[in-house]
């Protein structure tokens, strides 16, 4: 997986790119609408990444970055203070735990141009014909990642249920 996020004066982009061992890219994108610094962006990025992998199964991982900063923090080589860094950080330690195998590795910014370019306009990339690339989703963040994330009920029902209960019958279950 290779993931970047900017932040300039015209706003925030997260970008990620899983790529298959046959070569095959699943980029997907997303803007964010709330104020954020670089190092907040990365991590919005390596947490869309590691959703998008979780979502298609994926159970070994090698995560690529040109953020040092990222790579060693998440390892915990390097410590945090910052806290609008912490809760990013415990967001992704917390993904970390859905993989049987994953690796962080920092790489020089010219090995992540794909998802680089993917802040201009990924069509224009040329790609060998051997790969693929599916349509880029673009979704609309509000509010940081981490607020969002409801973790499944280990018993099978969705978040809701007890209070759905709740009120049907008046009792707490």
């Amino acid at each position: 997986m290779f993931f970047d996020g900017a932040a300039n004066f015209k706003g925030v982009g997260i970008r990620a790119v899983l790529v298959s061992e046959t070569g095959q890219h699943y980029p997907v994108s997303a803007k964010l609408r709330f104020p954020c610094t670089n190092n907040m962006a990365e991590y919005e990025a390596c947490i869309l990444g590691q959703r998008l992998a979780i979502d298609m199964n994926v159970q070994e991982l090698l995560v690529t970055e040109v953020s040092d900063l990222l790579v060693h923090q998440v390892l915990g080589e390097w410590d945090t203070k910052n806290t609008k860094i912490l809760p990013y950080l415990h967001c992704v330690q917390e993904l970390v735990k859905r993989f049987t195998m994953i690796e962080f590795k920092y790489v020089p910014r010219i090995q992540n141009e794909f998802v680089d370019a993917l802040a201009t306009l990924s069509s224009m990339i040329q790609h060998p014909d051997k790969n693929f690339i599916d349509p880029i989703p673009i979704e609309i963040h509000k509010q940081p990642t981490y607020c969002a994330h409801v973790e499944e009920e280990s018993d099978g029902n969705p978040w809701f249920y007890d209070i759905k209960e709740y009120l049907a019958k008046g009792e707490y279950p």
